[in-house]
């Protein structure tokens, strides 16, 4: 079963979207979610959902790691043209996961007790991305 799913970002961060994965695999047996986010300046990332300030404190870890194109430190990009923060969110997508895989158990999601599946945005402005979520049902367990 394929699936897709539209989130829309307001800007860099970590939006959990962990519910709207649920949904995809909900009443669906045993098996194995594979998720690929779309783009090539976002990221996919499973990571604490207790405490809101892991969320940003990775956001800003990431943004001193991958200084934006006007930065001094980033004055070798030569991919400027579509904005300051347009190839440090490549570079960041490049070292995130793009795609996940969660296993999947009487149609719950096998994640820790603190894990929340996430969106990473890595652009400045607003965007609508695009998640494919792919169900693989255990034919073992049935």
């Amino acid at each position: 079963m394929q699936t897709m799913l539209e989130f829309e970002t307001r800007g860099p961060g970590l939006y959990e979207i962990t519910r709207d994965v649920a949904r995809v695999v909900a009443g669906q047996g045993d098996g194995l979610l594979t998720l690929l986010i779309q783009h090539t300046s976002a990221s996919l990332l499973i990571q604490e959902n207790a405490d809101p300030d892991v969320q940003s404190d990775l956001t800003g870890y990431l943004s001193r790691l991958v200084p934006r194109a006007d930065d001094p430190s980033m004055r070798w990009l030569t991919h400027t043209q579509e904005g300051a923060d347009d190839m440090p969110a490549h570079i960041k997508a490049a070292l995130l996961p793009v795609s996940l895989q969660v296993p999947v158990r009487d149609g719950r999601l096998v994640l820790g007790t603190w894990q929340g599946i996430y969106l990473v945005e890595h652009r400045d402005r607003p965007h609508e991305r695009r998640v494919a979520a792919h169900f693989t049902p255990d034919r073992a367990a049935g």
